[in-house]
């Protein structure tokens, strides 16, 4: 099976969820290599799996800042290179941080870790509103960095909802290059989730 690289248009979108949802239900290894303030997602990734958090997360900080920031605070930075390698050397799902713009050191974004590894990429998005715009800028991004998204998946949000299907609607004229749009109702488990996934097999 491909691996994939699980991405999204800011923080609090639903990536562990959904990182997790497929972790689960195709038996694949999945990661969190960076975590900042909490192991709150990696913990949900290791129920997922059965993963260690050595295993899972390997890079921990304390502040819940980017990697940047948080890695700074405590008189370190992040080692994209080292990254990447690490990342390579892996198969399954990597859940990245924040948004695909989020900044990993003074001079590189989530954006450049995703190119280096160079896995097709799953973009996990709201239903809230804004969340349009969100997308295709988030889009064009990957777009710009020759990177190829194999789906969207559309998790239903929380707040200022406007609707899994009318969002679904409203993206489809824009994303007829991504194979896969996806749209997840909110459930209470990862294990409950109900989406298509028949495209990973």
């Amino acid at each position: 099976m491909t691996s994939y690289f699980v991405t999204s248009t800011g923080t609090g979108i639903g990536k562990t969820f959904v990182t997790a949802a497929l972790a689960y239900q195709h038996g694949l290894a999945a990661y969190k290599p960076i975590s900042c303030g909490s192991t709150e997602d990696a913990e949900i990734l290791m129920a997922a799996t059965g993963q260690g958090l050595e295993t899972t997360s390997p890079w921990r900080y304390a502040a819940p800042l980017t990697p940047s920031m948080a890695a700074a605070k405590e008189g370190k930075s992040v080692n994209l290179p080292g990254l990447i390698a690490w990342s390579k050397s892996r198969s399954g799902l990597i859940e990245g941080v924040g948004g695909v713009m989020a900044p990993l050191t003074e001079k590189e974004t989530i954006v450049d870790w995703m190119k280096g590894v160079n896995w097709p990429v799953i973009l996990v998005v709201g239903s809230y509103l804004g969340s349009l715009s969100h997308t295709l800028s988030a889009l064009e991004v990957l777009k710009a960095n020759k990177l190829r998204t194999a789906a969207i998946i559309i998790s239903e949000s929380i707040e200022n909802n406007i609707g899994l299907h009318e969002t679904r609607a409203a993206l489809a004229s824009f994303t007829k290059h991504v194979p896969q749009l996806i749209t997840l109702p909110r459930a209470t488990s990862w294990k409950q989730a109900e989406m298509d996934t028949e495209w990973m097999e």
